[in-house]
């Protein structure tokens, strides 16, 4: 657990710095298509929280012989999230990286070996990481929502591998609760002071990815080892299924950004972020409890409880969707990929350091 308190720390030392840099360079989200925050605010959160992973990961050895290929991918994504915030990367570029990510994984015994086949455990791998990768990225929707299901996340990965006595792992993992929890300081302020950004939710995604495969859960449940595994990332795989269903039934482009996620759905009933952050936080502590549970129980109750939960996810699509206003065309529109004039972002850029210049007096 020391290596949570260590990321968190790092992170409070390192968002500040991230902001700086962000409003010095322009690196800024400015409103625009559907995105609802109401000023430019500054990326570049995801450099924050992979720095303060990526100390904390190294010094409690978690980052160290194997692992180290998990901390390695994970700064390719960081990189690759972070260019693509800046310019926008076709979805092309990051599914090859993410591929190859995930290969690499494979190749270095980190992947799926729940088959005979191991063709089929490639293919396995790969689906994991994509599919996981890009829900925790569509997670990213609101402020707090990805680094709240994250850090929880990683907690209940770093139970069980605790309870399988692998200490490497879970310092890897609790560094990644960690740096997310001292990110969350920021990120839910009123307003938001930084977002975390394709350059954050893509490595988080990865390295969550990587260390449920890498928890030693095959041999003894076989194949129902991804029944176990799939509660620890229970929210994201949700968000995405219902985004997906809801979208194809309305016909709707299923790529498009847009204001028809589980968060905004929350909010609704909520009210604010943060009250959506700790819905989110409570219901996804439940999910890794239940997988912890899951993880020293036999094939036969594995399976009967998965089907349990899978039943209670398609029931909360079903409800969460059909009582459910969509929002007007033209907010579910994709973000305009034509550049932001550079007199429109250093407008931006002022007024953003002008009210973090002012939070930060109200606050001193």
């Amino acid at each position: 657990m020391a290596s949570v308190a260590l990321a968190a720390l790092a992170a409070w030392a390192f968002v500040p710095l991230a902001i700086r840099l962000a409003l010095r360079t322009s690196f800024l989200d400015v409103p625009k298509g559907y995105k609802g925050h109401a000023r430019a605010t500054p990326y570049l959160g995801g450099a924050a929280v992979m720095g303060a992973f990526a100390l904390a990961a190294v010094a409690f050895g978690g980052a160290t012989s194997s692992f180290a290929v998990i901390l390695v991918g994970a700064l390719v994504l960081f990189a690759l999230g972070t260019v693509d915030d800046r310019v926008l990367l076709g979805p092309g570029i990051r599914l090859v990286a993410e591929v190859g990510a995930a290969a690499v994984l494979w190749r270095a015994g980190l992947g799926w070996e729940v088959w005979g086949d191991e063709t089929a455990n490639l293919l396995l791998t790969i689906v994991w990481v994509v599919g996981i990768v890009n829900a925790f990225n569509l997670m990213d929707n609101m402020d707090g929502a990805a680094a709240t299901v994250a850090a929880t996340s990683a907690m209940g990965i770093g139970a069980i591998a605790l309870l399988q006595g692998d200490a490497a792992l879970a310092a890897l993992v609790f560094a990644v609760a960690g740096a997310c929890a001292g990110f969350l300081r920021f990120n839910l302020a009123s307003p938001a002071r930084i977002f975390l950004g394709d350059g954050g939710s893509m490595p988080l995604g990865f390295i969550l990815a990587a260390a449920v495969m890498a928890l030693p859960l095959e041999g003894s449940l076989g194949w129902t080892a991804l029944l176990v595994a799939a509660p620890l990332a229970g929210l994201p795989i949700l968000d995405t299924t219902m985004v997906c269903i809801s979208r194809a039934r309305r016909d709707v482009q299923i790529l498009a950004g847009g204001r028809d996620h589980l968060t905004h759905r929350l909010r609704e009933r909520l009210g604010t972020p943060q009250a959506v952050a700790l819905t989110l936080a409570i219901a996804q502590a439940g999910l890794c409890a239940l997988a912890v549970s899951l993880s020293a129980a036999p094939q036969a109750w594995v399976i009967a409880v998965a089907m349990v939960y899978v039943s209670v996810g398609a029931a909360a699509i079903y409800v969460l969707d059909l009582s459910w206003q969509a929002p007007e065309a033209a907010s579910e529109a994709a973000p305009s990929a034509l550049p932001v004039p550079e007199a429109v972002v250093a407008a931006a850029s002022v007024a953003a350091q002008a009210g973090l210049v002012a939070e930060d007096q109200a606050v001193a």
